[in-house]
């Protein structure tokens, strides 16, 4: 096979794809390479299909490998672990776009392997993947009706920028994954700081722009390749079997498809396709569960479209823009440090804050450059019990960690500067009923919970779901389509487009769109980002009737911080040799302490007097000694001149004998002990940094007189 290569310059570094050199046995298989970073992917396809198998089997693996960098990978074995976070957010990112271009009835066992070969800890890889991902499949023989472009959007200074750099987007208030097709979108998911509807808009526009050309790069490579696609029988419902589904139960799927009641709706569709499948048994009695299933479900999703197309009526009774009942509250737990439930219909979502001291912020461990540490932390969890099923239940899988993520980079924007709040935050949504966006509902408690915390975000964050329903002509060309907004879990199932948007009343901070269609003009895009900010407001004004601004006070659990600046070069004082001082400190007081690097001392405490403690060590070791102040001290050195008291910790002065007293001292042991607490003023300090101090000028400015009897100890 021989070596070919295409390249196009998007953004800061050309891209180059190249196929022919690694894993020729594979079905097929690229190098994707911006700068110094290069992502190997593969694509396989299995030519039979499994046994009982009645879905399309498709596996996108993404993994980071600690030698792409030159590293050893932590831990015992010194060998890559679990999928990080990140890993599997790319593979999602790449599935999604991916999925709907497969042929209708593929269930061929499917799957997409990437691994990181080398990253120069500039350029992200995740767009490289996505890119590989369909040029593998584009110079394989799998059928697929592609290629997709993937392009990363950032804005800086106000002029967007194609891929940008780590270094870039740490100065972008946008990060937009933009994935299409030649004219179309098909993939959308980021983030933006309050980006206003009308620059989010222009930026898909510029980012159709770059995806054409990585399209047009792709289609070049096909073609230098050459090679066919293969025939693969597809498997779909024969007509007849979808004909006695219609005639049995299609005078009567629509009433039970329409129950307001999940539950109720549930155990009437439930009934039907029993009477459905015992009459194609009985007619039919070669066919399988899988033809009986996509039968039913066929009818479903007829009676479905005709309603919203046709009716204008969608499942639960609601108008085509009509957002399900709302409610809020907050403070539901005594002893979170911040708590809320909010509620959209028959989705529920309870979500705790908790605050820890800034040095509890997590550590990512990605070899890709970017962020090391994660101070605002949102994770969702999704019980079985949430849609009234039994299941698994245990660690998240990639659906909890993408929702959570999508959740979580959605409220990020407003979260306050570390300088300002200097925390660590973390929000748990705990999702209690389901049936549509529970991670746009989590996006709402999880604020609400924010604010009953007392933390004080820039703004308040909503988000909400918007669907769509398609209908094209015989020759492919879109006829109509209708809009929904606040989809249901059926409107998800059955439509063609799950749109969530999230943002403040001012612009957007999160978005993903996950599509069945091979893509959408921006066009449409248009015209829902539009119609969720229309909707966020009203979500918006409801959770602002239960909480608009953050509570003053902290929950009386939640740790209390005060922040000290220190001189930095007294740091290593605080911390000492291996630790041991700043342990000790903590072991005393039982405060926690994080120190920066300008010098900013955060000490945490639930106590007020162990922060307090603590507050005044720190202080007394790192405070220098002013000539004119005066400070209680301890005896520590009895000399036949002098006495040396320290006054603050680690640092002492001599008390001269003759500034003991107002009257003669023949032996300073007539004054002080060893251990004795004195008031001594310091008097002077000399070129070489020597303290020196006077009891006789503390006791006279305190109003003391000397003693009487020469002799007689003094402790004052």
């Amino acid at each position: 096979m021989s070596i070919h290569n295409v390249t196009a310059h998007i953004g800061a570094h050309p891209i180059t794809i190249e196929t022919g050199k690694l894993a020729k046995l594979a079905d097929g298989a690229v190098t994707v390479r911006s700068g110094e970073t290069i992502v190997f992917i593969s694509a396989v396809s299995a030519t039979t299909v499994k046994e009982g198998q009645d879905f399309f089997p498709l596996t996108v693996d993404y993994r980071e490998k600690a030698a792409a960098v030159g590293k050893f990978p932590g831990g015992y074995f010194k060998r890559e672990g679990r999928p990080s976070e990140k890993e599997i957010l790319t593979c999602r990112m790449t599935d999604r776009p991916l999925r709907p271009l497969f042929p209708k009835g593929y269930l061929y066992d499917t799957q997409i392997i990437g691994v990181l070969l080398s990253a120069d800890g500039e350029v992200d890889p995740d767009i490289l993947f996505i890119n590989g991902a369909s040029a593998a499949l584009m110079v394989s023989d799998i059928p697929f009706a592609g290629p997709v472009g993937a392009v990363r959007v950032g804005r800086v200074n106000g002029q967007f920028i194609a891929n940008p750099t780590h270094s870039q987007m740490a100065d972008s208030d946008l990060d937009l994954v933009y994935v299409g097709n030649a004219t179309d979108v098909i993939m959308i998911e980021g983030a933006g700081d309050e980006v206003p509807e009308e620059q989010f808009i222009a930026a898909l526009h510029f980012a159709q722009t770059e995806v054409s050309k990585i399209v047009a790069l792709q289609q070049e490579l096909a073609q230098k390749v050459g090679k066919a696609k293969r025939q693969a029988a597809l498997f779909t419902v024969k007509d007849e079997l979808m004909e006695v589904a219609y005639a049995v139960a299609g005078d009567r799927i629509e009433a039970a498809i329409y129950n307001k009641s999940k539950v109720a709706r549930q155990k009437a569709i439930a009934a039907l396709k029993d009477e459905v499948s015992a009459a194609i048994i009985a007619k039919y009695p070669e066919a399988t569960k899988f033809e009986i299933s996509q039968a039913f479900d066929y009818l479903q999703k007829k009676a479905f479209r005709v309603s919203i197309l046709d009716k204008q009526t969608r499942c639960d009774g609601r108008g085509l823009d009509q957002i399900r009942d709302l409610s809020a509250e907050v403070g539901l737990l005594p002893r979170s440090h911040g708590s809320a439930l909010f509620q959209r219909g028959e989705t529920q979502a309870v979500a705790l804050a908790t605050l820890a001291p800034a040095d509890e912020a997590q550590e990512l461990d990605g070899y890709t450059g970017g962020e090391t540490t994660k101070r605002f932390i949102l994770h969702y969890n999704f019980p079985p019990f949430s849609v009234g099923e039994t299941g698994r239940t245990g660690s998240p899988g990639r659906r909890e960690i993408g929702h959570g993520a999508l959740a979580e980079r959605s409220v990020e924007p407003v979260i306050p500067d570390v300088t300002k709040f200097p925390y660590a935050i973390r929000v748990s949504s705990e999702v209690m009923e389901s049936n549509g966006s529970t991670s746009m509902a989590s996006v709402c408690s999880g604020v609400l919970a924010l604010l009953d915390a007392g933390v004080p975000l820039k703004k308040s964050v909503a988000g909400i779901s918007c669907g769509l329903v398609t209908e094209f002509r015989a020759d492919g060309q879109l006829d109509r389509y209708t809009m929904l907004t606040d989809i249901i879990g059926s409107e998800d199932h059955f439509g063609d487009m799950d749109w969530k948007l999230c943002g403040t009343r001012d612009g957007v901070t999160g978005f993903q769109l996950d599509l069945k269609l091979p893509g959408i003009p921006l066009k449409m895009m248009e015209e829902a980002i539009y119609r969720t900010r229309d909707a966020r407001m009203r979500v918006l004004d409801v959770m602002d009737s239960a909480l608009s601004q953050p509570r003053t006070e902290l929950s009386k659990y939640a740790p209390r911080i005060e922040t000290i600046r220190i001189n930095p070069d007294k740091i290593g004082l605080i911390i000492g040799p291996g630790g041991k001082t700043i342990k000790g400190i903590v072991a005393e007081t039982g405060a926690e302490i994080n120190i920066e690097d300008d010098g900013s001392v955060h000490i945490y405490s639930n106590n007020g007097d162990s922060l307090l403690r603590a507050k005044q060590i720190i202080e007394g070791m790192t405070k220098e000694i002013s000539v004119g102040e005066m400070y209680q001290g301890r005896v520590v050195t009895i000399k036949e001149f002098g006495c040396f008291v320290e006054v603050l910790p680690g640092k002492d002065g001599m008390v001269h004998i003759s500034e003991l007293a107002d009257f003669r001292v023949n032996r300073v042991e007539d004054v002080v002990k060893m251990g004795d607490v004195i008031w001594v003023k310091c008097i002077g300090v000399d070129e070489k940094g020597r303290v020196k101090l006077s009891r006789k000028a503390a006791m006279k400015e305190r109003g003391e007189a000397a003693a009487a009897a020469p002799a007689a100890p003094v402790n004052s």
